[in-house]
């Protein structure tokens, strides 16, 4: 009052000199402990107020002693305990309207807009005149076409999810989402569309606590699709409608997204987990998977577990009696080569060490996984395959990395791993010549290149590990059939050089891969002669120095070096036929003579064709004067007459014959 007297505002300073007197009076009838200092306060502040607020109109000035006195009582309003009474909320709405008339700044009127809602008494009707008030204003909006300022639309939108999230957290959620859905209205454009996708994702939310999720799902679908939130909501949403199918495309676009949260994804990872959706929770492990890098920064152990729960759900999957194995089985060996890249990413940036015992834990799944699928998979040779080669780079990253001395057994899968995935390989090749008759030729020199490392690995690892005889004695039969496979190999190349270095490697190979060899080159039509006569060479000698030959195979492969020798008929050739012949002589006396122990027994017919053989041979050298040799054959055609029917007649005939031609040449 008195400001306003010095001022020489005279009829402020009557205003407010007529308050403070019927204040005054109103205090003489009032008990002394009835009368408050700041009820006195109070009411002086709120006159000055309105007075200034009223004559700023004719003295500008009065505004900014109208918003001091105001402040002042606002204050001591907030610390007395009705603080949203009527009389308070027109104090605020009276603070409001002297920031507007001073064009106070957004952020001072956007505060005194929240004091207001913060204090608001909400019910259903008013909520539902406010709604009705929104919605009739914006919907008058475009009739007249107006576009919302940037800051008007600001202000819109924060009281719209004001007033939607203090629903909302009542749980009034239908009224809510009719608050936030005001927000994607034409007049409020000028925020930009994420807002309006924010928007309809909270509407969208608010249905799904209201468990209306079809409305849910049209209202996400106002939402720009190319958003992490959007996503997260659409398979929020496709979960509770037990929609796996779309949660899984929901869940790899949110791993697409720009603005992509790997927190996201952990959410999205329990939600699959409480609704037991094996296949989207594989889903979301996968995305989350493909966010880490460990050349980035990433941690190896998270990249771990990941990769491990992600082969354990499958494993689990497989084991469901419905299971569409072919798919997982794909599926599962993508992730075990997932798998192998980061332990080899790791390798690479010395962080190997860090996840030694997943490690372990891979290559003996990978390697037992693999076997139990040699049974239980069908048409899966392919995926076996990888399997084992899985199984082999991730053992031989173990060997080389544990700290501690491995063991033998280590060692021995490691070899079992290594020619099982070799072995595959070789008759997935045998499998692709047989469909389309041929194969690029870079495939098969890169597979025998593979095998000699393969064989010249496992011998390496069997001298420096292994100590057990039998163990060791299992090994070399690997490395024979090895043996086997490059000569298959080097036959289908026409690499002939290589097969005989292959077969004259004679000390470490057993008789039963000599047999392998000279089967292949017999039904090799392009074979060279004189290599397959230097396999059966190698055979014969094998059989004969192990006694380890069959003797029915025995003579079935003496037989075609015979042939072979004596079609080529030098007498060095026919000397070595008739070595053979004496050997096979040698062999007859100690077979069996039952004719039905096919093992051991002579067969009847490669002893008449030996008999006939040496016989005939005999005939040509004297027809040749090479009465020595002609000798020779004839005396073994009768040795043999001893092992055929009517052997001693037969020696007699052949006696008689030989006396008769050797007299008739001489003379």
């Amino acid at each position: 009052m008195e400001a306003a007297w010095r001022e020489g505002n005279s009829s402020v300073a009557s205003f407010m000199l007529q308050k403070i007197t019927d204040n005054a009076q109103h205090l003489t009838h009032l008990a002394p402990s009835d009368v408050k200092i700041g009820d006195l306060k109070r009411s002086i502040l709120r006159s000055l107020s309105r007075a200034y607020f009223t004559s700023s109109s004719h003295d500008p000035e009065n505004l900014s002693r109208a918003e001091v006195a105001l402040q002042e009582l606002i204050t001591s309003v907030d610390d007395s305990a009705d603080k949203a009474s009527s009389e308070y909320q027109q104090l605020r709405w009276m603070r409001l309207a002297i920031l507007k008339r001073r064009k106070a700044r957004d952020p001072e009127l956007l505060h005194a807009f929240k004091s207001i809602i913060d204090h608001m008494q909400l019910s259903e009707t008013n909520v539902t005149e406010a709604t009705a008030d929104v919605v009739a204003a914006f919907d008058s909006l475009p009739e007249a076409d107006v576009e919302l300022s940037k800051v008007s639309a600001a202000a819109c939108i924060t009281l719209l999810w004001q007033c939607g999230d203090r629903l909302y957290n009542a749980k009034k959620w239908n009224d809510a989402a009719e608050w936030f859905r005001i927000g994607i209205h034409p007049a409020l454009k000028g925020m930009g569309p994420s807002t309006g996708s924010k928007c309809m994702r909270k509407a969208a939310l608010c249905h799904v606590q209201q468990r209306e999720y079809a409305m849910a799902a049209s209202d996400i679908r106002h939402c720009a699709s190319n958003e992490a939130a959007t996503c997260y909501v659409t398979l929020l949403i496709a979960v509770y409608q037990g929609l796996e199918d779309e949660a899984i495309k929901a869940a790899r676009d949110m791993g697409q997204a720009a603005n992509f949260d790997r927190n996201m994804l952990l959410l999205a990872t329990q939600l699959a987990h409480e609704s037991n959706m094996k296949a989207l929770l594989l889903s979301v492990l996968d995305t989350l998977l493909q966010a880490v890098n460990v050349r980035e920064g990433d941690t190896i152990t998270e990249a771990m577990v990941l990769i491990r729960c992600s082969i354990r759900l499958l494993l689990k999957l497989l084991a469901e009696p419905a299971a569409n194995k072919p798919i997982l089985i794909k599926t599962l060996v993508e992730h075990f080569s997932t798998a192998n890249s980061l332990v080899q990413q790791a390798l690479s940036v010395q962080k190997a060490s860090l996840v030694v015992k997943d490690i372990s834990w891979l290559w003996r799944t990978a390697y037992n996984t693999a076997v139990q699928g040699c049974s239980e998979w069908d048409n899966s040779e392919t995926a076996l395959t990888d399997l084992f080669q899985v199984a082999t780079e991730l053992l031989t990253v173990y060997c080389d990395t544990v700290l501690v001395d491995v063991d033998a057994d280590v060692y021995l899968h490691l070899i079992n791993a290594s020619f099982s995935a070799i072995t595959g390989r070789v008759f997935h090749t045998r499998q692709v010549i047989g469909q389309n008759g041929s194969i690029e030729e870079s495939h098969l020199r890169t597979l025998t290149s593979d095998i000699e490392v393969c064989r010249k690995k496992i011998l390496a690892i069997t001298e420096k590990a292994l100590r057990n005889d039998e163990d060791v004695t299992r090994v070399q039969s690997y490395a024979h059939v090895l043996r086997v496979f490059e000569i298959e190999m080097a036959c289908r190349l026409g690499n002939w050089i290589a097969v005989t270095d292959i077969v004259t490697e004679t000390d470490a190979l057993a008789v039963e891969t000599f047999e392998a060899i000279a089967d292949i080159l017999w039904e090799e039509k392009s074979c060279p002669v004189d290599i397959l006569f230097t396999a059966l060479e190698a055979l014969l000698h094998a059989s004969l120095d192990h006694q380890a030959l069959a003797v029915n195979r025995f003579s079935r492969w003496l037989r075609a070096m015979c042939t072979i020798l004596l079609s080529r008929n030098t007498p060095a050739d026919r000397v070595k036929a008739l070595k053979y012949v004496e050997q096979a002589s040698t062999v007859m006396d100690g077979s069996a003579d039952d004719p039905d122990d096919d093992e051991l027994f002579y067969p009847m017919d490669e002893r008449q064709w030996l008999l006939g053989t040496a016989y005939n041979t005999g005939v040509e050298c004297l027809h040749a004067s090479l009465l020595d040799e002609a000798k020779r054959w004839f005396e073994t055609s009768t040795v043999i007459c001893k092992f055929v029917p009517e052997g001693r007649k037969r020696s007699e005939q052949i006696s008689e014959t030989y006396t008769h031609l050797l007299a008739r040449y001489r003379g």
